[in-house]
């Protein structure tokens, strides 16, 4: 395969790690470091929307969103996301990498500032805002999957690419929890300024009118580290491989990576010309060639991200059971809307410091020594077992004496989904295909998923509801245990479908997407049994 490669792809595949590979990390990363701070923050004031806008006088309970706009504020971003991630990975691979991925970063930044905006206190007027906002802003949040992914497996080298693209994903964690510290920071501020009563003393004094700023400011403080690695996305040069593959213009590319690694590359520009020609390796999306190389790849990637997702944010089925079991949050009228702000955060923190962020950097530390196959059937397998271990005692684990245990299943049903699927349908996607549709295959991938994670979060909420007394608005459901039980058989099938996905570990892109080969042909059945052998 290395005398068929291009000189400076070949030099991208052998490099050791040096410090642009650091660099790419840092400015991708930070991306998703925003991305997971405006995706999850809003679920730390959700509550505070309530008891604003909200409250009923006299009532005994302080004032809660009703269903249909609880979901729409906490899914209207997903649906955004999973509109960006088709449009921008498809824009990805038609105008370049680099070009995209300052837009996504300014659309990220102004609808983070606007979502804390409003035109009016009228609470319909404040809801409709929100929600636009919150859109757009899972618009541009959706260009980042697909482009950072595709941008770090385009520029690291082979031996610890996995590694690399995992940094990036991993920033995640460290976004969830920096809008925990944050939050825990403002509701603070705010309690010592206004030392407020509880709901249940005076519910008047319980909400003041300046907690009204502490949910602006949560949310709009996501615009300052996009805004801080926007300078440094567009410093950055187009990845080789979309310059040489899909541009056809081998000098620049070998300029440009002989100027980051500091090391002459040659520019085969004729070469490029004669990969070009071969019409074997020219097909699109919408191909019998494609759907011949890479059909059961991409129904791996796409089946496989959807049904981590439902798994990954149906989480919040039994989080209120988790934080209430350990006495993190109490009852709403036992506390003022300040103090519940600080209370949520605070668990929130916890869970990602001592579940999330772990999970993220063991996928760091192992993938390329074991490789994405394994931990994506290893984390699947243990996804299943726990949530069936989590569904089938359930009324065991509601009495009191052992909701600890509870805790501690729920915490490993999580760290195996960070250190497992969460982090490898992210990655394999950015690998496995061709350089002229590599974002866009991702970015179909990555909207599978988010799918997932909008039937996993609201569809299964409406699904949990108990059968004899749901919530508020809700209507009767299957209840919990039979809801969990269904997501044990959701995780069963990510580990069948985790057989169509290939090993890309210690391979080359070009040698794992077939390009530069003239005799590359179908994936064969007897391919996908010699994967699930590895």
């Amino acid at each position: 395969m290395a005398g068929d490669q291009l000189q400076v792809l070949h030099a991208l595949d052998l490099a050791k790690t040096q410090w642009y590979h650091f660099t790419a990390i840092i400015i991708a990363g930070m991306g998703f470091f925003t991305d997971a701070y405006d995706l999850f923050c809003i679920s730390l004031v959700t509550k505070l929307l309530g008891r604003i806008y909200y409250h009923v006088e006299g009532h005994p309970n302080p004032g809660t969103l009703p269903p249909q706009v609880a979901a729409a504020v906490n899914s209207v971003a997903f649906c955004g996301t999973l509109t960006g991630q088709l449009f921008f990975g498809w824009l990805g691979d038609k105008m370049g990498r680099k070009k995209v991925y300052g837009m996504t970063l300014l659309i990220m930044v102004i609808c983070s500032i606007a979502s804390g905006l409003s035109f009016s206190n009228d609470p319909k007027a404040v809801m409709i805002t929100l929600c636009f906002f919150r859109f757009w802003l899972g618009f541009g949040i959706g260009g980042d999957y697909p482009l950072s992914a595709t941008i770090m497996s385009e520029y690291a080298n082979k031996k610890t690419r996995g590694a690399f693209i995992a940094a990036v994903f991993a920033m995640q964690g460290f976004g969830i929890l920096v809008g925990g510290i944050f939050a825990i920071i403002v509701s603070s501020s705010f309690k010592a300024k206004y030392n407020v009563p509880p709901y249940v003393t005076d519910e008047f004094r319980s909400t003041p009118h300046q907690a009204d700023y502490i949910w602006r400011i949560i949310l709009m403080f996501g615009a300052i580290p996009a805004g801080m690695t926007y300078y440094w996305r567009m410093k950055m040069p187009e990845t080789a491989r979309y310059t040489a593959l899909v541009a056809k213009n081998a000098g620049k590319a070998a300029a440009d990576m002989a100027r980051v690694m500091q090391v002459d590359i040659e520019a085969e520009q004729k070469k490029v010309e004669e990969i070009s020609e071969k019409d074997s390796n020219s097909f699109g999306l919408f191909t019998k060639q494609f759907l011949r190389r890479h059909g059961l790849h991409l129904l791996g990637t796409t089946t496989t991200w959807f049904l981590l997702d439902i798994a990954f944010y149906s989480q919040n089925l039994f989080q209120k059971d988790v934080f209430s079991a350990i006495g993190w949050i109490p009852p709403a009228k036992t506390m003022s809307a300040i103090e519940e702000v600080f209370r949520i955060a605070r668990a929130q923190t916890i869970i990602a410091l001592c579940s999330t962020v772990p999970g993220y950097w063991f996928t760091v530390a192992f993938i390329d020594r074991m490789g994405r196959f394994k931990i994506q059937l290893m984390g699947f397998t243990m996804m299943t077992i726990f949530m069936f271990a989590l569904a089938i005692p359930y009324n065991h684990w509601k009495e009191h004496e052992n909701r600890i245990g509870f805790v501690v299943m729920y915490s490993l049903t999580f760290f195996f989904a960070n250190f497992g699927p969460n982090a490898t349908t992210f990655i394999v996607p950015a690998e496995i295909f061709p350089a002229r549709l590599r974002s866009t295959c991702h970015g179909i991938s990555a909207a599978s998923g988010k799918l997932g994670a909008i039937v996993g979060a609201f569809g299964f909420l409406y699904l949990a509801q108990d059968k004899k007394k749901p919530d508020v608005g809700y209507s009767p459901g299957i209840g919990v245990k039979n809801a969990l039980i269904v997501l044990g058989v959701v995780n069963f099938l990510g580990v069948l479908f985790t057989l169509l996905v290939p090993e890309a570990k210690g391979k080359s892109l070009e040698e794992m997407s077939g390009e530069n080969e003239d005799d590359y042909d179908a994936v064969k059945p007897e391919d996908v049994s010699k994967v699930a052998a590895t």
